[in-house]
């Protein structure tokens, strides 16, 4: 079988958030670290909680410190002489799951990749109005390749035509943004259209038929 990778990634930063921790396996999140509410949290409520007195927040403390001690020195000697690495986000936005009928409430996922440093803004946007309500948002989540990923969901009741957006800001200035877009389907247009294409079909069923019968009588004669 192939292997599987269970990896713990530490990150310390200038910026917020200044500390991050997370575990996942082959990429997945499974739990990560709340550091100003100092405890393990599982990335889905269907994951069991992490293990009592399995790396508790004293014993992290002296491997955030070391992170931090190292990123200050580091800062002090390579500053100016390295150029900052930066990725360009890239988002995509999409149903957690396929629509239901009848179902006006719609849950969405935006997907962020390719972040680096891990520290960004997510915001939703319905019809053009900022949207909080209903919202939630995941911890940085890091990739094999040393970038990181980041989910928000938000659970909209758009009407047909409206425009979700995923507003993607990076910098402390906010000097970059990077958007995504949904567009709420119009059910009746797909009823519509069902029952044009079933009477479509129903017609050439009819058509083919009758020429059928033809190509059959000319057979006898």
């Amino acid at each position: 079988p192939p292997p599987h990778l269970l990896a713990e990634v530490l990150s310390c930063q200038p910026d917020a958030p200044s500390l991050s921790l997370s575990v996942t396996l082959d990429g997945r999140a499974l739990s990560w670290f709340h550091f100003p509410g100092s405890r393990w949290i599982p990335e889905t409520p269907e994951l069991p909680p992490w293990p009592e007195g399995l790396e508790t927040p004293g014993e992290l403390l002296p491997e955030t410190q070391m992170c931090r001690e190292i990123l200050g020195i580091l800062g002090k000697q390579l500053g100016g002489l390295l150029p900052q690495a930066r990725g360009i986000p890239v988002v995509s936005v999409f149903p957690a799951r396929p629509p239901s009928p009848g179902d006006a409430t719609t849950a969405l996922v935006c997907l962020v990749q390719n972040i680096f440093p891990p520290s960004l803004a997510i915001s939703w946007t319905v019809a053009g109005a900022g949207v909080t309500r209903g919202v939630t948002l995941g911890p940085f989540v890091p990739n094999p390749d040393l970038t990181f990923g980041r989910i928000s969901r938000i659970s909209v009741t758009p009407r047909p035509g409206d425009v979700v957006a995923c507003v993607v800001t990076l910098g402390k200035d906010n000097a970059t943004t990077v958007v995504a877009y949904w567009v709420a389907p119009d059910t009746a247009l797909d009823e519509q259209l069902d029952m044009a294409l079933a009477g479509a079909a129903l017609a050439l069923g009819l058509v083919l038929a009758l020429l059928g019968l033809g190509l059959a009588l000319l057979a006898r004669r």
